[in-house]
């Protein structure tokens, strides 16, 4: 039997596999979880993941090279660099903004950027790691976006860059920022980690900034496990993130390649000697931050159900909102910018001050159902201790910032929440607020 034909018979038992772990999968009310987020596959992503596994690469290889082309012709930008996580694409998107090579437009130690306290640390935490200090802005009640309107007034003369997230798939006001960035000659870097699939002016988001950062990690919209991207279409910005990405090495080889430049031994860079192997030359005080092939090969298969997960998501965003619809003077339910047509990463439920019961007595209630809950991340950050000795500047208060930490929660609307397990969530959810009317 040659390798093709036991490669075909591996793959059939890996669906036999598949098929009866999926027969085990019944949702039983009230005793099943809903889960906030999860994996939805299928037998091809085992079998693609074998099928790598069998190579035995191990490091980025074909189904890498695949998976970087179809991304970044998904979004419709020019390149597309995996990374081990979408925390680590958001470092590598601000650190790349810092090389020498940018000339005058490259960040320093002291410069700003602007960015919100709303979200998770490693929109945040890149701007400290690179000794770049965090300019913090309010956050829109609704949408839980960037107050597009207050940033102009919060540029100095050490302002950068603009840093922010579509927070839950929303999309932010992205001709403002846009605008903005142009007329103050600034970076603008997208955090697309939880909008995949998200359009603003019927354009991709992740396709309008010189960076945008991306997440598979397994709650988000397709998944590798862990694994990220960066994206740009900028080839220097690429080269440069490569740079970071590898080592911080000055060659742009791929691995298991040598000489693409032709003339490996031809380069005098630095103080080094002329013609000292240029694969071991470097540029930039980078990291280790590659992705593996085989978390490449199940990012292939599930670009290919993108689609359909995004489908998924905003008709279980659509039925929770006509659900909720009259209970609003319980609740602020989520809003978009008119141009934008969001792919839900979740539902955001924001309690009203007067409301007659708090976060706690809904999430509670929603938890001991066994219905995932989740706050919006870490709140205001700068309240988390992490920050405690951390230098920002505040142009504004955080007033709707600090109303999220304290009243907001958010229900999941991924594809693995059935119809039945959706009418459970709605049945839950409702039934908690009948007994206040």
């Amino acid at each position: 039997m040659n390798e093709e034909k036991l490669r075909e018979e591996i793959f059939q038992r890996v669906k036999r596999i598949y098929d009866l772990n999926k027969k085990a999968d019944e949702f039983i009310p009230g005793e099943s979880p809903v889960h906030y987020a999860g994996r939805v596959y299928n037998e091809q992503e085992m079998i693609s993941l074998v099928d790598s596994a069998l190579d035995f690469w191990l490091t980025a290889g074909r189904y890498a090279e695949k998976f970087e082309k179809e991304f970044a012709d998904f979004l419709g930008a020019k390149y597309c660099m995996l990374t081990n996580s979408g925390s680590s694409a958001n470092l590598l998107a601000i650190s790349a903004l810092t090389s020498k090579k940018l000339g005058k437009r490259r960040l320093k130690p002291g410069n700003e950027i602007i960015t919100t306290a709303c979200g998770f640390p490693t929109t945040l935490n890149p701007i400290i790691q690179n000794q770049l200090k965090p300019v913090l802005i309010d956050v829109e009640l609704g949408s839980y976006n960037i107050m597009a309107d207050k940033i102009e007034s919060a540029i100095s003369d050490k302002t950068k860059a603009i840093f922010v997230a579509h927070t839950l798939g929303n999309p932010v006001n992205i001709d403002r920022i846009m605008e903005i960035a142009e007329k103050h000659d600034l970076w603008f870097v997208e955090d697309n980690c939880d909008a995949l699939g998200s359009r603003y002016q019927k354009k991709y988001t992740g396709s309008f900034g010189c960076i945008s950062t991306h997440s598979f990690y397994p709650a988000h919209h397709i998944t590798m496990g862990e694994g990220g991207a960066v994206v740009t279409n900028d080839p220097q910005l690429k080269d440069i993130i490569l740079s970071f990405r590898d080592w911080g090495r000055d060659c742009w080889c791929e691995p298991g390649c040598d000489n693409t430049c032709g003339k490996r031994f031809g380069w005098q860079l630095g103080d080094l000697p002329y013609g000292y192997d240029h694969k071991y030359v470097y540029s930039h005080v980078g990291y280790n931050l590659k992705v593996t092939d085989m978390q490449a090969a199940i990012g292939v298969e599930q670009l290919k159900k993108l689609p359909t997960f995004i489908e998924a998501r905003n008709n279980n965003f659509k039925i929770i909102y006509e659900s909720l619809k009259s209970y609003e003077k319980f609740f602020i339910l989520p809003t978009s910018e008119e141009s934008a047509d969001p792919s839900w990463f979740g539902f955001p439920i924001m309690v009203r001050e007067n409301s007659p019961f708090s976060r706690d007595d809904i999430v509670g209630h929603l938890e001991n159902n066994k219905i995932a809950t989740r706050m919006l991340f870490g709140g205001n950050l700068t309240k988390q201790p992490a920050y405690e000795d951390i230098e920002f500047r505040l142009t504004d208060s955080l007033h709707n910032t600090d109303l999220v930490m304290n009243n907001l929660f958010w229900i999941g609307v991924y594809p693995g929440i059935t119809r039945e397990k959706m009418d459970y969530m709605i049945k839950i959810l409702t039934g908690f607020m009948d007994k206040f009317i």
